[in-house]
């Protein structure tokens, strides 16, 4: 199966199934000398791991992760690092029921046209956001390297369920302390009305998650194919739930005008507003990074909908199973982690190119 793997300096490659034994990844280019540990991993993981807030699935996994290779003494070593998280709370016979039929706005049908009619039914197998676990894991290692050059990631949640947050109101610096990740003190309450009446209806919701990346220097991407925007696009986008990014103004910039939508430089190496992000012409302008990803509602709903099954005939479904109500907020720690895993391959690009280096 090709496209298990992301990045071209620093390259994570990912394996396993939602209902298979467990799930891992490989980390290759990580530079020697990093102080990593299984306990870095699983803060992280923490974060995104089953069965914890008002929208998450009631499995329960612990997602306790172990290095296999690439650590001695607590330091990378420059070699691969490998790592396993095991597949626990597993109830295939949930899914027994799929083996003939396709869940709507599932890869079940497109999965099976692509493989000849073979594929693991049991939790979406392969297509599973199970398999985003290993991607935080390996955010991790990408984290590390930006820390040194002291690029921070921040994210938040702007909208759940058609509310958003104003964007006067948006403080994404306390994100973290609030449920859902929310970018307000006020957004919790009104969206816990929202997955009530979503839960009571059978029904599930989406979002939009804003990223922004602080203190990141200037000259990273690599201009034509590989512009900046086009390798996070597809960092983020390479996340199952995520159907559109944007970065800086983004779609509203289609609506404006160049004199408004320009960002005027100042003295110094400043600039008087940030329109386009943080990136020109592809390349990092110095500027924080602003992106946002629009998240969609959870396929696997608690009402009847209609398909076919594998001959291609009409067919009714009710899809059983544990599943999320909304990929918020645990898909935040993910889209952190591949934004992360974007530029440490970025810098590292960069780094290479400088003189003696």
């Amino acid at each position: 199966m090709a496209g298990s793997s992301f990045g071209r300096l620093l390259r994570l490659t990912t394996f396993g199934e939602s209902h298979g034994s467990g799930l891992g990844g490989v980390v290759d280019g990580c530079p020697a000398g990093l102080a990593l540990s299984e306990a870095d991993m699983q803060a992280e993981l923490e974060l995104r791991k089953p069965g914890h807030g008002p929208t998450a699935t009631r499995r329960k996994e612990s997602d306790r992760v172990r290095l296999l290779s690439g650590v001695f003494a607590g330091v990378t070593t420059g070699t691969p690092i490998a790592f396993y998280i095991v597949n626990e709370d597993r109830r295939s016979h949930d899914y027994g029921d799929l083996a003939g039929v396709f869940r709507p706005g599932h890869a079940d049908w497109s999965y099976f046209q692509k493989y000849n009619g073979i594929r693991d039914y049991r939790g979406g197998g392969r297509a599973s956001g199970r398999e985003t676990a290993a991607r935080v894991a390996g955010g991790v290692i990408a984290k590390k390297i930006l820390c040194r050059r002291g690029v921070t990631i921040s994210a938040a949640c702007v909208e759940l369920g058609g509310i958003a947050v104003p964007p006067e109101d948006v403080d994404i610096a306390r994100a973290g302390a609030r449920p859902y990740f929310a970018a307000s003190d006020a957004a919790p309450a009104l969206w816990d009305t929202r997955v009530a009446e979503a839960r009571k209806n059978g029904d599930t919701l989406g979002g939009i998650v804003l990223i922004t990346v602080q203190n990141v220097p200037a000259g990273l991407g690599e201009p034509v194919f590989d512009k900046l925007e086009a390798v996070l696009a597809h960092a983020v986008m390479s996340v199952g739930a995520v159907k559109g990014v944007e970065f800086g103004a983004g779609f509203a910039a289609a609506r404006s005008t160049g004199s408004r939508n320009n960002d005027p430089l100042l003295p110094g190496g400043m600039f008087a507003s940030n329109h386009a992000g943080g990136i020109l012409g592809g390349i990092s302008s110095g500027q924080d990074i602003v992106l946002r990803a629009a998240v969609k509602p959870i396929a696997s709903i608690a009402q009847k909908q209609r398909t076919v099954d594998r001959e291609g005939r009409a067919a009714e479904i009710l899809v059983g199973g544990r599943h999320d109500l909304a990929a918020i907020p645990r898909v935040i720690p993910v889209l952190c982690a591949m934004t992360a895993l974007a530029l440490a391959d970025a810098l590292l690009l960069q780094t290479r190119m400088e003189p003696g280096r």
